[in-house]
């Protein structure tokens, strides 16, 4: 190829100065500083899809659909989550209020009350006065002189029927020459003789007639005792019932005016009302509870084992769970550490006698239950590494109920009481936020995850750089800057915050919507403002903050360039070479990504083992890369072998690699390198390429273009330019192009270059200085001298010798 012919193609393949950057103008935004703006409203910036599906899945009503937010982090999804749950949150009812009262029944399983918000504070306090104002009855009605009279009444005719009892039975004995004595002591009863008590003396010398007679009547005496004591003990018993009765009637009359109006409060509703009768009752069976003092129960060796007084009164109380008193709206709960006590509730436990106990006061609510008739918001990483908790949530949106139990109660070391609260009702829509991968993970393993969450919001990371996305950036850096205390930012100092998001997205025509890193941007821009005391933030402060943020975490990629100038990673900028060919890849770190050129080197030679990958073949080569390498194969034979076979043996390699090499970024500088050792044509060392390639020869574009570029022009730019350097990049990668400006003031002095090519002939042009002659003429043949004559020939050559080697 002549010399003007080449300065021609590089002439027509280098990318024009304005399109290496997206420059925003400032003269665009209608303020001077970001003060003259007014506050961006409750919206997000270049989120429409995500803003329509947040606003369906909150507004709909019915099961099941719950939203999953998804979408990476420092895109906002979080902030403006709770921010449209708040908003809509407002408008809604405030949900009803929820109580754990005792279940007289059955005290293992407490009953569940609901009333209205509010008012279970309200229910709390009746039944709180309601235990005091049954103590102070009883007392009053137990110690009044009406009780005392009506109580002596039924003694008195016990007392009257007992009388009669034994006057009856002492006739009978006088009948029988008997009589009856009783004492303190007990009962003693003797024969008669003419009237008078029969000493032993005198009965030893009665007659045995007599004396059988005696016995005889003895025995109807003892009979008819032991009758008379057996219908004592019944009147006593019935003494004893009547007595129960008594008071048990006593203490109903005296609180029934106390539960009159609490029945009439709560009328419409049927389970208040059946734990008010359920109340009623047990107090009035153990109103002598009510009657012990204090020094009684301390006294008491039972209280120790059944409780005393006061736990017993527990039961009478009500377990406000859950309160929405000073509620405004539905509830919204962010829950940032979702373990299955904080989402689920939990059972606490008191000590007593060596064991653990409890009861419905001890019942605590989760957040679901805190969250019900509202909105419960959950991160998914957090809520995922809890275990059973996820199982456990879709237990609970499958059955519409809340369950608060101790799940691993019979694990414990010390013996339990355990109890079995009945089920909240449950009335909530789940928000979970979550990456990519969680997303695809649980829609991939669970069957249930799309029936239970119906709705995505999707984030997105990348928004259209237009008029109206950019003026909303500019209030974004408002809203942030008032908010952090940071200066306002001049209008200048915006349009470079635009610029700076485009490079975050590596697309002209885009801004990105990872806010997080434009925040940590205004941050440490205001932070060198305010140490030159200047008044407003403008584009010099930001120019200052990216220089800074680089020069924070650029150590790995200074590390890597001091190695290539001292030689000891071999990287040449200059001069031709065959079979040898700078290629350029892209490293990273936790907190910076760089490129750096790598010498790719290719030898050719005859036999039929094809191209070995040495890097495959030290197990260093990703499957992407194998990939690249495979569609040499298929673009070769494609161009080459359409008449007889390649007989081809090739070695290609990443020269001083010492990690796994993946990608498809370098197949085209792959084969640039197989070309020029084939055609013995000499690469350029001062150019390197970037670029994937197809089967067609046809340059596909490739991610990091930037970093690609900026890493070898600081290679060359430290070994001195010599105006003949540049990079190679796909076509399609000019829309990605938002290079630093010290690499546009380069190509703009002509010591640096980037050319953009859309085919692996362009391309080879450019390294080579050789025509690339890959269009065969009206016989088949290549242009003599050309790239793909050259190749063509010395694969003639080879399958010429391998067929006389066969011979």
């Amino acid at each position: 190829m002549k010399i003007e012919d080449y300065k021609n193609t590089l002439s027509i393949h280098r990318v024009p100065i304005a399109s290496l950057r997206s420059e925003f103008d400032s003269s665009h935004f209608p303020f001077e500083t970001t003060a003259d703006l007014e506050k961006l409203a409750n919206e997000m910036i270049g989120q429409r899809r995500a803003e329509r599906a947040m606003e369906f899945g909150l507004s709909v009503e019915q099961d099941d659909y719950n939203l999953f937010v998804v979408g990476p982090s420092g895109t906002g999804r979080k902030t403006y989550t709770l921010d449209s749950v708040k908003k809509i949150a407002k408008k809604r009812e405030v949900p009803n209020d929820w109580c754990y009262v005792f279940n007289f029944d059955n005290p293992d399983r407490p009953f569940v009350l609901t009333l209205p918000a509010g008012s279970g504070q309200q229910f709390q306090r009746k039944i709180e006065t309601l235990l005091i104002d049954i103590e102070r009855e009883f007392r009053s009605t137990f110690s009044s002189e009406e009780y005392e009279k009506r109580k002596q009444g039924i003694i008195d005719e016990f007392r009257d029927q007992t009388e009669d009892l034994w006057e009856a039975a002492e006739d009978f004995a006088n009948e029988h020459s008997f009589n009856l004595e009783r004492t303190p002591t007990g009962l003693n009863s003797y024969p008669l003789y003419n009237g008078k008590p029969l000493e032993r003396k005198k009965f030893e010398q009665l007659s045995d007639e007599v004396k059988e007679r005696i016995a005889a009547s003895e025995k109807l005496v003892d009979g008819k005792i032991r009758e008379t004591l057996h219908q004592i003990r019944k009147l006593e018993e019935q003494l004893e019932k009547n007595l129960e009765q008594f008071m048990r009637e006593s203490a109903a009359t005296s609180i029934e005016s106390l539960f009159q109006p609490l029945r009439e409060a709560y009328k419409d509703y049927p389970k208040i009302l059946d734990y008010l009768e359920a109340y009623f009752h047990d107090v009035v069976v153990h109103f002598s509870l009510f009657l012990a003092s204090e020094e009684d129960d301390q006294n008491n060796i039972m209280s120790a084992l059944i409780g005393s007084k006061e736990q017993h009164f527990h039961r009478y109380t009500v377990n406000l769970l859950v309160n929405h008193k000073s509620q405004k709206g539905a509830p919204v709960i962010y829950e940032t550490n979702p373990t299955y006590n904080n989402l689920f509730g939990k059972i606490e436990y008191r000590g007593s006698l060596g064991s653990w106990v409890t009861d419905f006061s001890y019942i605590k609510p989760g957040a679901l239950q805190l969250a019900n008739g509202g909105y419960l918001i959950l991160q998914a990483t957090e809520l995922l590494e809890q275990p059973y908790v996820w199982s456990l949530l879709k237990r609970a949106l499958q059955t519409g109920t809340a369950q608060i139990e101790n799940l691993f109660e019979d694990r414990g070391m010390v013996p339990t009481s355990g109890i079995k609260p009945e089920p909240i009702p449950l009335n909530i829509k789940i928000i979970i936020i979550g990456s990519y991968y969680l997303y695809d993970l649980l829609s991939a393993v669970d069957d249930d995850f799309h029936k239970l969450f119906k709705v995505k919001v999707e984030f997105d990371t990348v928004m259209d750089r237009n008029q109206e996305n950019c003026y909303k950036m500019a209030m974004f850096v408002k809203n942030y800057a008032e908010q952090e205390g940071l200066l306002p930012f001049h209008r200048s100092a915006v349009a470079k915050i635009v610029d700076y998001s485009s490079r975050l997205v590596e697309e002209q025509s885009k801004l990105s919507t990872r806010f997080h890193e434009i925040t940590k941007l205004l941050v440490e821009s205001s932070y060198w403002a305010k140490k030159e005391e200047a008044a407003v933030v403008d584009s010099s402060h930001i120019e200052q903050a990216i220089s800074e943020q680089i020069n924070r975490t650029n150590h790995a990629s200074e590390q890597i360039r001091e190695m290539i100038q001292k030689g000891s990673i071999m990287v040449d900028t200059e001069g031709f070479r065959v079979g040898q060919i700078n290629g350029l890849a892209v490293l990273g770190t936790r907190d910076s990504v760089f490129g750096i050129p790598t010498k790719i080197t290719a030898q050719t030679f005859a036999g039929k083992s094809g191209i070995m990958n040495i890097d495959r073949e030290a197990s260093l080569s990703g499957q992407i890369h194998n990939k690249g390498l495979m569609i040499l194969t298929g673009f070769l034979s494609g161009e080459f072998a359409k008449n007889r076979p390649i007989p081809l043996s090739a070695s290609i390699t990443f020269e001083q690699t010492y990690s796994t090499i993946d990608g498809d970024s370098a197949s085209s500088t792959e084969l640039y390198v197989l070309l020029s050792s084939l055609a013995e044509v000499p690469i350029n060392q001062g150019i390197a390429v970037t670029g994937s390639v197809n089967q067609w020869g046809e340059i596909q574009p490739i991610g990091g273009v930037n970093e690609k570029i900026e890493g070898f022009f600081h290679i060359c730019r430290e070994r001195g330019l010599t105006g003949g350097q540049g990079v190679i990049i796909p076509k399609q990668n000019v829309a990605n192009l938002m290079l630093d400006q010290e690499v546009i003031d380069a190509v703009n002095l002509g010591e640096f270059h980037i050319w953009a090519i859309s085919h692996i002939a362009e391309g080879i042009e450019l390294l080579t200085g050789v025509e690339a002659g890959n269009i065969r003429d009206e016989s088949g043949q290549y242009r003599a001298g050309s790239i793909f004559a050259r190749v063509e020939d010395r694969f003639n050559m080879m399958y010429e010798a391998a067929k006389a080697n066969n011979q």
